[in-house]
């Protein structure tokens, strides 16, 4: 999660791109994010530029503050 007065300055893309560097270093063969709202459509889509593809929903998982209910994406990578 990157501050909103910090967002679009390539802060989140680097957070990620880092900690898949490090898992295929410590030799993961995948990374998963288990809880992406699926609302969240800048992570969504940041996610899947690197890589990342939506595995799965839980509907209604997260209590949105404006939307109620929304869900929450899993995100898988292979590594390999």
């Amino acid at each position: 999660m990157v501050a909103p007065e910090a967002q679009g300055q390539g802060i989140g893309r680097a957070l990620v791109l880092d900690a898949l560097a490090w898992a295929r270093a410590q030799g993961y063969a995948a990374m998963q994010f288990n809880a992406v709202v699926e609302t969240n459509h800048s992570a969504v889509h940041l996610y899947q530029q690197v890589g990342f593809r939506v595995i799965g929903t839980v509907p209604e998982a997260f209590e949105h503050p404006r939307l109620g209910r929304v869900g929450l994406h899993l995100m898988y990578q292979q590594l390999e």
